[in-house]
């Protein structure tokens, strides 16, 4: 039995992919894991997991790789997987002084348009390039490199080819998921958006096409189902409530991960309209798999990362977000056809089954931490 551990600053405790996945799937194993994140608050035990979070993000950055290092020292890991750079700084400090391997699992663009949002646009440059610097270390210092998608590859895989590596997905474990295909009811449908309410994640878009088809389609009743949260202050979410006046809505607070397909079951089509930005394009979104396991047709944004990895064609629409005339145009095409809708969702639930559940990844993944275990 090895000792490994998860640092991570940016994430919470109970992440999808650490706790749920990761961290399970190697205590499954016989190895003693322990979850350290910078971003929450619990302490204890989970699923036979140790957990030691704190809310410690407005520290110095000096303070959090101290806090960080002291963590490994306590549970003196043989393996150590970091989600963020500054993590990766820690472990290999700590990495110096005793046997331990270091691999970075890099899911996020490092610097994110979220990151740099902060700063005045001058300084913009000056920070991305500090980011991005920061990123390249930490990519030099680790041993190994796990990657989240095809994209998020760039550069450190081409900078680093000697490094092992390995493309590991989001898909989530079968055991996570709720099917719940079926048949649409005449004469009415559902349409469901989950995650931020915010302007990033594409609600206005969602709102208006759901606006434009309701008008040119006043025989149907569309009912809207939000399962997500508000962005603090709430005013912008509040502004379109108030705009479109929506009758039959319905919105629920987030749901435990466990529970998550279970909040948008009653759903006919599932949406996801983000802006088309250049990191959208470059972002496979995570969602878009639960949906697949759920048997839920879908209509997302037509982003490149998606076109790469998925045949959305097979199982929804991909369009331009900015086009509501033309998403409302796929939905009364659905409404129109329901034996074709049926046949989508179908094939989702199939399509998942055979290609993108976590059960294809979990040997590889297993096995590549193992591998590095000194």
């Amino acid at each position: 039995m090895s000792r490994i551990l998860f640092l991570t600053t940016a994430h919470q405790y109970d992440d999808d992919r650490i706790f749920y996945h990761q961290a399970q799937e190697l205590h499954a194993r016989g190895h003693q894991v322990k979850i350290c994140s910078l971003s929450s608050v619990f302490t204890g035990t989970l699923a036979g997991i140790e957990i030691e979070s704190r809310e410690m993000l407005h520290l110095p950055v000096q303070e959090k790789i101290s806090i960080l290092r002291e963590i490994c020292a306590d549970f003196m890991p043989q393996c150590i997987i970091c989600s963020e750079p500054l993590a990766v700084v820690a472990a290999r400090q700590f990495a110096r002084k005793h046997t331990a391997t270091v691999i970075y699992d890099i899911t996020e663009w490092y610097p994110s348009q979220r990151m740099l949002q902060r700063y005045p646009h001058p300084a913009k440059i000056f920070h991305f390039f500090r980011f991005f610097l920061i990123h390249l270390y930490a990519g030099a210092v680790s041993n190994r490199l796990i990657f989240g998608e095809k994209y998020k590859q760039f550069p450190l895989k081409q900078l680093f080819l000697w490094k092992k590596s390995l493309r590991s997905t989001y898909y989530p474990d079968q055991k996570y998921i709720s099917p719940a295909v079926k048949p649409l009811t005449p004469g009415e449908i559902t349409l469901a958006y989950t995650g931020s309410f915010s302007r990033e994640k594409g609600i206005e878009q969602f709102f208006e096409a759901a606006d434009v088809f309701r008008k040119n389609r006043p025989d149907i009743r569309t009912q809207l189902l939000l399962v997500g949260f508000r962005e603090k202050g709430g005013d912008y979410f509040e502004a379109l409530l108030g705009k479109y006046k929506w009758e039959s809505l319905i919105i629920k607070p987030p749901a435990a991960f466990e529970d998550f397909t279970d909040s948008y079951a009653e759903a006919d089509l599932c949406f996801d309209l983000r802006p088309a930005t250049f990191e959208n394009h470059h972002c496979l979104p995570i969602k878009l798999f639960y949906y697949l396991g759920s048997g839920k047709p879908v209509i997302y944004s037509d982003l490149k990362a998606i076109r790469k990895e998925a045949p959305v064609h097979q199982f929804g629409f991909l369009a331009d977000p900015g086009n509501a005339e033309e998403i409302a145009a796929k939905i009364a095409w659905y409404v129109d056809h329901p034996d074709q809708y049926l046949a989508h969702a179908r094939a989702a639930r199939q399509l998942f089954l055979e290609k993108f559940h976590r059960g294809i990844l979990h040997k590889d993944f297993v096995e590549f931490v193992e591998q590095a275990i000194p």
